[in-house]
């Protein structure tokens, strides 16, 4: 146990896990979605569902999309910022099955017309776990610069990715490989001790049979 773990961390409140980590699963489907957020389709499952206009939730998780910082005072404005931008939004419950009760779903378009769906829970303290990418069941937590890697399950893939990475020195804390079906498409979580530079993400990009890439840099705690 850290000092966060007792007093959470510093942010716009009133609670670390309705809105701290509502902003950062919001900041991750940002990220994930590469551009700014046009419409969001925002589903809340049990508790988040209940009680997320007296906890802030609704406004952390549009200021997460919006693109602002944990401790940004804005986030106390973010649903009328959103109606400047144009950035449109619905919240409704919804059963998401057998999941953490702070969990929500993100149905995110952006101006390019774009779409993402992702899947995080708030686990106490600010912490979160990203649950699903699109149609992909994927377990991370952003407290790593990740690499978020879709590309074709095929021999030799994982091996280049890695190549790539221990030429460069950058050390892998974890790493999981998650596939729709054999041969298919499958996303790759790689969870590094150092932050990736454009150039090397760039480089991973480039390699055969590798479809996006995605660098998430380390959520403050």
């Amino acid at each position: 146990m850290n000092v966060f773990d007792i007093i959470g961390p510093v942010m716009v409140g009133p609670s670390s896990s309705h809105t701290a980590g509502a902003v950062r699963i919001a900041a991750v489907t940002r990220k994930l979605l590469g551009e700014d957020v046009k419409h969001a389709v925002i589903k809340l499952h049990g508790s988040f569902a209940s009680t997320y206009k007296g906890h802030g939730t609704d406004r952390a998780i549009i200021g997460g999309l919006l693109g602002y910082k944990l401790d940004n005072p804005a986030i106390r404005e973010s649903l009328k910022h959103a109606g400047d931008v144009g950035l449109e939004y619905s919240f409704e419950p919804a059963d998401l099955g057998d999941v953490h009760p702070n969990t929500v779903l993100i149905e995110a378009t952006g101006v390019s017309g774009k779409k993402i769906k992702v899947m995080g829970c708030s686990v106490g303290g600010g912490r979160i776990i990203i649950k699903r990418i699109d149609n992909f069941q994927v377990e991370f937590t952003g407290e790593y610069f990740t690499l978020v890697i879709e590309h074709m399950d095929k021999p030799g893939v994982i091996g280049a990715v890695t190549s790539v990475l221990g030429q460069n020195l950058i050390n892998i804390a974890e790493m999981r490989d998650y596939r729709s079906y054999r041969g298919g498409s499958a996303v790759m979580i790689i969870e590094t001790d150092q932050e990736i530079c454009k150039s090397l993400i760039e480089q991973i990009r480039n390699l055969p049979d590798v479809y996006s890439v995605v660098g998430i840099e380390a959520l403050e705690i």
